[in-house]
């Protein structure tokens, strides 16, 4: 984001009482992480800035500093349009087009507020006045740091909002693993345990409070995992009936498509996993190296995301989900097995 828009940006916040911020539906670590860092921040700068997430969120997020004040849109609908119709500004991060907002979109359409976007994934859409893309960074998180930076206000970062923002960098990029993590990526975290994010706690905080039923999900996840060695890629599927039979919660099987993509020669990696109340499969996608699994998911399962992470969705039944999965595999043999 040029110098010149942030000094429009800075002058919009100065007039600005009451702010929004919004990540997409099906908040992840880099959403949840990045609105409350933002919103702390803006609160220290004396606004009015509330969180309004899409839906729930996991359990394993919900000890980050302010979650117990972020308003749930399909719980909440009464107070959150009010919030969004009072609101001057509406942050909108961790996603570039408003579909991803679910129930939320008209009430965002019909706001008059001044709209920024912040996020990483590629081919923005142009709903906001304010647009700070940039599909290379690690996450959302890692943009928002730069953001106060750009704003000047780098030493403002509180251990509130390191902790947020250290989260969301953190689950983003697989635990500093993937291609995305960069040396700067590194710079600002180091910059944020400066500033009080203590990774020892966050780590534990996320990965090591499982349940046993999660667990045992994941038992059936791998029990259920194919592997299709001449095209480099496995596939992992969970029905509701089995994830009701582990008293599925929210978020229970974030990380369960990287497994697939940790067996050796295998360079793509899908779950799909069926959701009865939506009447669709969800789907994620990872792989490793040059395969292009936002391309994937957007010429194939209405999807996208990024070049190794991408997610999606089918409306057919989970077996002919797999069956048309498989027949698409043959078009990438040369991508897959180069």
């Amino acid at each position: 984001m040029i110098d010149t828009r942030i000094l429009e940006i800075t002058a919009e916040l100065a007039k600005a009482d009451n702010i929004v911020i919004v990540p997409h539906k099906g908040p992840d670590g880099d959403a949840i992480g990045s609105t409350l860092g933002l919103m702390h921040f803006l609160r220290d700068k004396g606004h009015k800035a509330n969180v309004i997430a899409p839906n729930d969120y996991p359990h394993f997020l919900k000890w980050l500093p302010g979650s117990e004040e972020v308003y749930i849109y399909e719980q909440q609908k009464e107070i959150s349009d009010q919030l969004i119709a009072e609101a001057q500004i509406v942050f909108t991060l961790d996603f570039n087009d408003l579909s991803r907002c679910g129930g939320m979109v008209e009430s965002l359409k019909a706001s008059d507020a001044v709209f920024v976007m912040i996020d990483h994934h590629q081919e923005p859409s142009d709903y906001a006045h304010y647009t700070y893309s940039d599909s290379t960074m690690s996450s959302t998180c890692e943009m928002v740091h730069k953001f106060i930076e750009k704003l000047r206000a780098g030493k403002q970062i509180t251990p509130e909002i390191a902790t947020c923002l250290y989260t969301g960098i953190m689950t983003d990029t697989g635990s500093f693993r993937f291609s995305s993590t960069s040396s700067d990526t590194h710079r600002v975290i180091a910059d944020l345990m400066d500033k009080g994010a203590k990774n020892s706690e966050i780590h534990n905080n996320i990965y090591d409070t499982n349940s046993g039923n999660k667990l045992q999900l994941l038992g059936t996840a791998l029990q259920n995992l194919k592997v299709i060695s001449e095209f480099n890629t496995a596939y992992i599927s969970l029905t509701q009936e089995e994830l009701d039979r582990h008293n599925f919660k929210k978020g229970d099987t974030e990380g369960f498509v990287n497994y697939g993509l940790s067996l050796d020669g295998i360079k793509f990696a899908v779950i799909f996993i069926e959701n009865e109340s939506e009447k669709i499969i969800k789907i994620s996608f990872r792989s490793k190296g040059t395969f292009d699994v936002n391309k994937f998911a957007r010429a194939h399962f209405e999807g996208g995301g990024h070049i190794n992470a991408a997610g999606g969705k089918s409306d057919l039944s989970m077996n002919d989900t797999i069956v048309k999965f498989n027949k698409i595999l043959p078009e990438y043999e040369q991508e897959l097995t180069q």
